[in-house]
């Protein structure tokens, strides 16, 4: 019964829906768009992953969580609010460290598997690669925020007044 009702509060919370879509829909235009890109029918894209755990590429779903967060919060419980505020730095931690830090280790992770590879093949050792993390260009990242700022609106809009929640 507790379960049943903590489920029914957090599925009628708009802060709740409006981020979890943002996820969501953010992850399936990433699917999207790889798939445009990649022309050939021959491109395996495993959907269930790419949906629920593909980093990088257009958009950006980070960027689109924390400012539908924010956006959400802000129209929910005001602009000057704590909750506001807090997403708010929340949200400019992770749309900075989406364009430098990730990117960069991403950049730097690449350089340093071409080299690898490069002197495994010159000396005939074995080399194994190291993760490419994917950041995200500028672009990715401005995408995604529009996309979150975008959906948090339309679910306060249209939500909220039709189901007064």
């Amino acid at each position: 019964m507790i379960v049943t009702a903590t489920l029914k509060s957090l599925f009628g919370n708009l802060i709740f829906l409006s981020t979890i879509s943002s996820l969501f829909i953010a992850q399936v235009l990433k699917l999207l768009f790889n798939m445009l890109k990649h022309k050939s029918k021959k491109v395996e894209i495993d959907v269930i992953e790419t949906i629920l755990w593909r980093t990088g590429g257009m958009p950006s779903s980070h960027s689109a969580v924390v400012c539908s967060l924010a956006t959400s919060a802000g129209i929910k419980e005001g602009f000057a609010s704590n909750l506001f505020i807090i997403s708010l730095i929340f949200a400019m931690i992770v749309l900075r460290d989406a364009l430098g830090v990730r990117r960069s280790a991403g950049i730097q992770a690449k350089t340093l598997n071409s080299l690898g590879k490069q002197t495994a093949k010159k000396i005939d050792i074995e080399f194994n690669t190291v993760k490419e993390i994917q950041g995200h260009t500028p672009l990715e990242v401005i995408v995604g925020s529009f996309l979150g700022i975008v959906i948090a609106i339309i679910f306060h809009l249209v939500l909220a007044s039709k189901y007064q929640l």
